[in-house]
């Protein structure tokens, strides 16, 4: 009996080898033309498209070859186109107003001149007001001290002061400068302004409540190129007769 077990193994065993070296003839050999395994993170197996544009649904993030190979219209805006016609080409102001936007990539004259304009009337209302908050928002440490220690004083003395901004009749861009890392840009404004002051007992004693004022300032606004803040502050005030 186990000599019949004995035999029937051995037949088993060769018709498992000969079946092995068959499928292994078919299947077992490597001919160098194989496709490798599937990957999903590789970029040669990424679905193309039936034109065999490969990359047209391939978003390449911002870096520090993003713009390699990028046309200039690509590029956005360069500085010059920035700066505009708020001053005259080859003036050293506009010399200036270039170097400036290439130092900050985020400035634009003409925007900034509006924005200007806007915070020239909030921080004259502001200040006839006394609204600090919004004084402490639009002006640097020292003015913003200065015209605080002036309205303090003022309501010491219990005045009251009658205010209206009638309007802007222009504002240019006089000067500008990038100084360790800060840009700053001076900005003349020739204002209308309505504005009386009166003492505790209701009489007036500044300023004429009816009759407008051409009023002249030269501002100078200041920023940090490098913070996140995009704000620019008033940094510097003073009044031409």
């Amino acid at each position: 009996m186990n000599g019949f077990i004995d035999i029937y193994s051995i037949i088993f065993l060769v018709l498992a080898i000969v079946i092995f070296l068959r499928l292994r003839s078919v299947l077992g050999r490597r001919t160098g033309s194989e496709r490798p395994p599937f990957d999903p993170y590789s970029r040669s197996q990424r679905q193309v498209s039936k034109t065999g544009a490969g990359d047209e649904n391939v978003i390449n993030l911002p870096g520090r070859d993003a713009g390699a190979g990028a046309s200039p219209a690509d590029l956005g805006p360069t500085a010059e186109d920035r700066v505009g016609t708020v001053a005259e080409p080859g003036s050293s102001l506009n010399d200036s107003l270039i170097a400036l936007a290439k130092a900050d990539t985020s400035f634009n004259a003409e925007q900034f001149l509006s924005g200007a304009k806007a915070a020239y009337e909030m921080i004259v209302t502001a200040y006839a007001e006394g609204e600090r908050k919004t004084l402490k928002q639009l002006l640097s440490r020292d003015v913003y001290d200065g015209f605080v220690s002036a309205i303090g004083q003022r309501e010491a003395r219990g005045e009251v002061m009658e205010f209206k901004f009638v309007g802007i009749d222009k504002a240019e861009i006089t000067d500008a400068a990038v100084k360790a890392g800060t840009a700053h840009v001076t900005i003349k404004f020739r204002s209308k302004l309505v504005s009386a002051t009166y003492d505790s007992a209701g009489k007036v004693i500044e300023g004429d409540p009816v009759r407008v004022t051409d009023v002249t300032d030269v501002w100078t606004f200041a920023r940090e190129i490098s913070s996140r803040d995009p704000n620019w502050k008033l940094a510097a005030t003073e009044s031409v007769e």
